[in-house]
Order: structure tokens, then C-alpha cells, then sequence
């Protein structure tokens, strides 16, 4: 139960902070609808002609990243969704971790020039740590292995369970009202 909050926390945490970036780019240079770009085909330019300009490689091998990184997330979700063994969530995890600090790494690299501020790099790392920790704690549960069940009670008390024979027949007593009523008397 506790690893399954974790999990649910570490998404949260882990995805809160791409959100920011996520809006950051629709301002990038070079993407339609940043300042310059005309919102209309062929306002502004010459002969009417409407050529959208890509985004830089540095900026869009950074959005590739990004995806990657949703990707990974959704994944992570859907197995805690379906409460997946440690062991699967350990892998979803390091796989998720390795994809995010690819991407934490192109922002450093290409902040600049894709327009990212530090402000959300930051925040990237912070929303990083904290999945690492929880990344952390979820393959330490998996090295464990699976934990022994609790004892029962009759195991606690030393007793063992009956359950009563059927085949058996008794005879008929006050209570049993499945055969006839209890004033009967034969």
C-alpha cells in the first residue's frame, strides 16, 4: 500500500514540473504563435506566401525529449495503476530516470538557445531528486524480494481451522430449523 502512494507521489512530483516547460515552448523562437509569427498565412510577407519556420535541431531534439519523458511517465502510471511488482516498477523507473536526465541535460546545454529559463531547469532537477528518491526506494523494495506473509490467526493462536463434515448427519437439536420447525417435538 505505502509503495503504491510513493509511486503515485513520485508521478506528481515528477511531472508537475514539466509543465511549466511544456508551456515554455510555445514561446520558443521560431515556433508558430512565439512574438514575430504571424498568426495569419501570407500576413506580412512577401508575395503572400506562408513558410513556418522549424524550430531549431537543438530545440526540437529537446522536445523529443520531453515526449520521451511523458512516455516513460505514462508508463510508470499505468503499471502503478495496475499495481505491478517492485521489480517492473524498478525497471519503468530507472528507465524513466535515465530519460529525464537526458532531457535535464539538453535544457542545460540548449537553454539559450531554445529560450528556456532557469527557473525551470530548476525545477526539472528539483521534480528529478525527488523521483530519484522514490526511484531509489522502489528497486531497494524489488532487491528485498517478496515479503512472507503475515501469520493468520489460528497460526497465532496454535489452532488449526475445521470446517464441519456434511456427509455427517446429526441429530435434530432445538435450532435447526432446516429440517422442521423447533416446537416440533417427535
Amino acid at each position: 500500500m505505502r509503495l503504491s502512494r510513493a509511486l503515485a507521489l513520485a508521478l506528481l512530483l515528477a511531472t508537475l514540473p514539466l509543465w511549466p516547460a511544456a508551456a515554455q515552448f510555445g514561446g520558443m523562437p521560431g515556433l508558430p504563435g512565439s512574438p514575430g509569427m504571424s498568426p495569419t498565412p501570407g500576413a506580412g510577407m512577401p508575395g503572400g506566401a506562408f513558410a513556418p519556420q522549424q524550430p531549431p535541431p537543438a530545440c526540437q531534439q529537446l522536445l523529443a525529449a520531453r515526449e520521451e519523458v511523458g512516455k516513460h511517465g505514462q508508463a510508470l502510471q499505468t503499471a502503478g495503476q495496475k499495481k505491478a511488482p517492485p521489480e517492473e516498477l524498478c525497471k519503468l523507473f530507472k528507465a524513466f530516470l535515465a530519460a529525464e536526465n537526458k532531457m535535464i541535460n539538453r535544457l542545460q546545454e540548449n537553454s539559450a538557445t531554445c529560450g528556456v529559463p532557469p527557473e525551470v531547469i530548476k525545477q526539472v532537477k528539483d521534480g528529478h531528486s525527488k523521483a530519484s528518491d522514490v526511484g531509489k526506494k522502489v528497486c531497494d523494495a524489488a532487491a528485498q524480494g517478496p515479503r512472507p506473509a503475515a501469520p493468520s490467526l489460528s497460526d497465532a493462536l496454535g489452532a488449526t481451522p475445521t470446517v464441519p463434515d456434511p456427509s455427517t448427519k446429526k441429530g435434530q437439536s432445538t435450532f435447526d430449523t432446516l429440517t422442521g420447525s423447533p416446537l416440533n417435538t417427535r
